[in-house]
């Protein structure tokens, strides 16, 4: 039996009755955070996804029982967030349906890759991915790559992050083994 395809399922509204398989939740270790077994991920919102085409796979996802929606700042250009924050308010899917994870610390500036991991940096793009998501705050606030800030000054603004409020949950994403 071919494996389920259910981002393949809701190309037209016809498609989107269909019955999905649910997807299984698990705990993150334990941190109280639930997710979803499989997360969807936005790489290409807003570069090769356009609004209409990612609506449906949001929408067909959650109907599946999904809830881990991956996301970053550096994902075209805030791009992938605004689609997002779009949808969002206008109510093709419900905030608490959600687990928003977001990144920060990576990002294209004029062209070139930029890793900053300061302090300000990072909170500055917490705030820019709170403000194109249009929620108060995200589920998974993760660093997106090792950057060169002391640790103590990167590890600060994810605690900061957290004890605001702005970040339920803190991690790391693209790391090797002797870097965490």
């Amino acid at each position: 039996r071919p494996w389920p395809r259910p981002w393949r399922a809701c190309w037209s509204r016809a498609s989107c009755n269909r019955r999905l398989p649910r997807v299984q939740r698990r705990a993150v270790g334990h941190s109280g955070l639930a997710v979803s077994r499989l997360g969807l991920g936005t790489l290409t919102w807003g570069r090769e996804t356009r609004l209409e085409d990612a609506r449906a796979l949001l929408r067909a996802f959650v109907d599946a029982g999904g809830s881990l929606v991956d996301t970053a700042a550096a994902y075209a250009a805030g791009d992938a967030e605004r689609m997002i924050g779009r949808m969002l308010r206008a109510g093709d899917v419900h905030r608490d349906d959600l687990v928003l994870a977001t990144k920060a610390g990576f990002g294209i500036r004029d062209g070139e890759r930029v890793v900053d991991t300061s302090r300000a940096a990072l909170l500055s793009d917490l705030h820019g991915s709170l403000r194109r998501l249009g929620t108060d705050h995200v589920d998974l606030w993760q660093l997106h790559a090792w950057g060169q800030a002391p640790l103590e000054e990167t590890l600060s603004a994810l605690d900061q992050a957290v004890h605001s409020g702005m970040a339920r949950h803190v991690g790391i994403c693209n790391f090797i083994g002797w870097q965490t």
